[in-house]
């Protein structure tokens, strides 16, 4: 049965046709649409967008009387015509006439586009496409809401919300703007029936008229019904018509790359610490799965596939399914899995990738993200993280394969044949960080902990290191709740007031408050005076500690928010500091490179060498803990003693929301300006190595950069003052909210 047109299910990208205007007007306009944009051309991007709604065999490109540029841009896939005899915009729709006209399946709709749009979004094309056939319209016209002033384009007229006029420049008064109110104009794409769009034209150029945009008036003049779609963002508006306008166009495009991923959005994209994306947008199981499916075909391609893979999940929500999910995979892919049971801390399997000899260790976790977020770390034989360039073969590949490219064996079926194996490794975890961590040295030592895993994953294995130091030791937010409290399960000052409150409250009950992340990667000190210490601070501690008074001699390791005061205990020890870009993976590559005792980040992570190569929370506790036990001393004293030695710096940071209009400015700005001063400081050097480090003097500095792992412009600052470092940060703040 036939629906009537208005009922009509929209049309498939094989029952459509489309038309793309690329012949210009003149040289100049021909020569800019094959400029470069972003990481094309003006024309593909334009094309671009059509291609993901009109099959390519179903594309004419309308060129100029022997253009080949266009062509050999665009490839073979598309059909080409020339323009030849027939003038001006509606000549050269009529010309893809002939071709479009062949097709062995009849086009039901025509779309017609130009090549000199390419911010146009392929969903607003979609749009326009759907909304004609379910309007049942003859013909339907793209429209923008708009509140400057577009002279150029026509001026939509409603009257009870249909379209009864399009005013064109020449028919407005002069003074006619829009004058800050909303205003509806014509953008120029269109869909019709092949009959109506060519029999129009046809009589529009037998009349004299050359322009496409006649042909809505001609519509509307014999009250054929009319549609439109409305697109609200006026920057798919934009067209290339100067240079200037392709720079304007080059800055939106930097603008879109910047924005946050929608649901529509499918994409896996790798950080500084692994996968993350909010779950139900880019975190599905289907992500989850495809992911699993890019690391496995490289396993295989490695040859390593024989040695299996070890996978686990933190507190999250789909954190199990998530990891059952994986297994499905690896299995179906007959690589062997060790499945760890209920939730484990990152630690635990970072070690037991190289404890196994397996090919990669998978946690699913979003480290301290907020409780909607989720993703997965993946980590090498030895443990570490790789690299960007591995990375980016994960994620390149993943985004490459559909659903139906995975390959899945069912649990159940996977286990019964063996090749998915459950075990529990907390126990050998837990020897392994008591083989290292003087265990014998704090027992008698009647220390007193608190204990905030904020509902994350330490409990199990740091009350079980704890209990055998035979520390008394208590727990809060112990309890398992992937909401986490409601707050990010992050370890710093602002997330651990109940920490702080109950060690002030205790009135020297507590030696010690500790704290872990989510997943038990990043730790967070509170002394016995209930005073938040820094990482900062901790690692200077830790340096110390291990290199005087365990006699691990050897140098440090930091990244480039992490503070200078290290460099200063290095040298006083005559050992090397080195610093890195953020992300865990780069502190473990130069403490292999260096030799280095130690390697930490002022975000909470930190390791040392003869551990995993990534960072523990649950093994710093256990480190902090025999550190008071074997000095005998409190952190506020030890931290007075340290700087004896280095002197004090003042560490601040703040971060602030990233729009998208920031990532484009904030960069441009610090290179069309270079700094000398920051207010009256004088800046010694300026470094790209990871966002821009303004170097001051007397080891004082300011840091901005953009984080990857959450849409936030991070900034830091280390002083020696209090008063200067709250005068840099003040500024920074001023510098990148300035004119954004």
């Amino acid at each position: 049965m036939t629906l009537p047109q208005a009922a009509q299910a929209p049309a498939t990208t094989n029952d459509r046709a489309a038309v793309v205007l690329a012949a210009g007007h003149d040289d100049a306009s021909r020569e800019l649409i094959t400029r470069p944009l972003g990481e094309a051309t003006v024309v593909e991007l334009a094309v671009a967008n059509v291609r993901k709604i009109v099959a390519d065999d179903r594309i004419v490109v309308v060129v100029a009387p022997g253009d080949t540029t266009v062509r050999g841009l665009l490839g073979d896939d598309l059909t080409y015509v020339e323009q030849q005899d027939l003038p001006g915009t509606g000549g050269a729709v009529l010309a893809a006439r002939s071709t479009i006209e062949a097709f062995a399946t009849p086009a039901r709709e025509v779309l017609v586009a130009y090549a000199d749009t390419p911010l146009l979004r392929s969903e607003s094309l979609l749009g326009l496409l759907t909304r004609h056939t379910l309007k049942g319209a003859d013909l339907s016209l793209l429209a923008a809401v708009v509140t400057e002033d577009l002279p150029t384009y026509g001026r939509i007229v409603r009257e009870d919300g249909e379209i009864t006029a399009i005013l064109e420049e020449e028919d407005r008064p002069a003074d006619a703007g829009t004058g800050g109110a909303p205003a509806e104009v014509n953008v120029g794409a269109y869909v019709a029936s092949p009959g109506l769009l060519f029999a129009e034209l046809e009589a529009m150029l037998a009349g004299g008229e050359h322009r496409l945009t006649e042909l809505a008036r001609r519509v509307i003049a014999k009250h054929k019904s009319i549609s439109s779609y409305r697109i609200y963002d006026t920057d798919e508006v934009r067209g290339i018509n100067t240079p200037e306008e392709l720079q304007e166009a080059a800055d939106i495009l930097l603008k879109r790359l910047f924005m946050p991923k929608k649901n529509t959005d499918t994409k896996i994209v790798f950080g500084t610490g692994g996968w993350r994306a909010i779950i139900g947008e880019g975190y599905t199981l289907a992500n989850v799965r495809r992911l699993c499916q890019a690391i496995a075909n490289e396993t295989v391609r490695k040859g390593i596939d024989g040695l299996g893979v070890v996978i686990g999940g933190d507190r999250r929500f789909l954190s199990r399914e998530s990891a059952v999910a994986a297994a499905e995979v690896f299995a179906g892919n007959n690589i062997p899995v060790t499945l760890l049971p209920d939730d484990v801390p990152t630690p635990l399997v970072t070690f037991a990738a190289p404890y196994l000899g397996a090919a990669y260790g998978i946690i699913v976790t979003s480290s301290h993200n907020p409780p909607e977020w989720n993703g997965m770390k993946v980590f090498r034989q030895d443990g570490s993280l790789p690299l960007d360039d591995e990375t980016d073969r994960y994620q390149d590949e993943a985004n490459a394969l559909s659903v139906d490219d995975v390959i899945t064996l069912d649990l159940a079926v996977a286990r019964k044949a063996g090749l998915v194996v459950d075990k529990v490794l907390t126990e050998p975890y837990v020897d392994a960080i008591e083989k290292i961590v003087d265990v014998d040295a704090v027992r008698g030592s009647d220390l007193r902990v608190i204990v905030d895993p904020m509902y994350g994953t330490s409990q199990l294995t740091l009350g079980t290191i704890l209990n055998d130091m035979r520390v008394r030791s208590e727990f809060i937010h112990a309890s398992h709740n992937p909401l986490f409290g409601g707050i990010a399960p992050a370890p710093d000052l602002q997330r651990l007031s109940t920490l702080i409150s109950m060690i002030k409250q205790g009135d020297g009950r507590y030696d010690l408050g500790m704290a872990t992340d989510g997943d038990s990667d990043r730790i967070g000190i509170v002394d016995e005076t209930g005073e938040y210490i820094s990482t900062n601070d901790l690692l200077l501690l830790l340096y110390w500690y291990l290199h005087e008074f365990r006699g691990e001699k050897g140098g440090v390791v930091r990244n480039l928010a992490t503070t200078h005061l290290l460099d200063r205990l290095a040298a006083h020890f005559g050992e090397e500091s080195r610093e890195v870009k953020v992300g865990f993976k780069h502190v473990t590559a130069g403490m292999e490179e260096i030799g280095a005792v130690l390697g930490g980040e002022s975000s909470g992570g930190l390791t040392v060498r003869g551990w995993i190569l990534g960072k523990d929370g649950i093994f710093a506790c256990a480190l902090v803990v025999e550190m008071l036990a074997r000095t005998g001393k409190k952190i506020s004293e030890l931290r007075e003693m340290i700087y004896e030695i280095t002197g004090r710096l003042y560490t601040l940071e703040a971060g602030v929301d990233s729009t998208p209009e920031m990532r484009v400015a904030v960069p441009r700005r610090l290179e069309a300006d270079p700094l000398t001063h920051i207010g009256p400081y004088p800046v010694v050097s300026i470094s790209h190595l990871d966002g821009t480090k303004i170097v001051l003097e007397n080891d004082n500095w300011a840091l901005l950069r953009f984080s990857g792992t959450e849409p936030v412009l991070r900034m830091f600052v280390e002083a020696d003052s209090p008063e200067k470092a709250t005068e840099l940060l003040d500024w920074l703040k001023g510098f990148v909210t300035a004119g954004v």
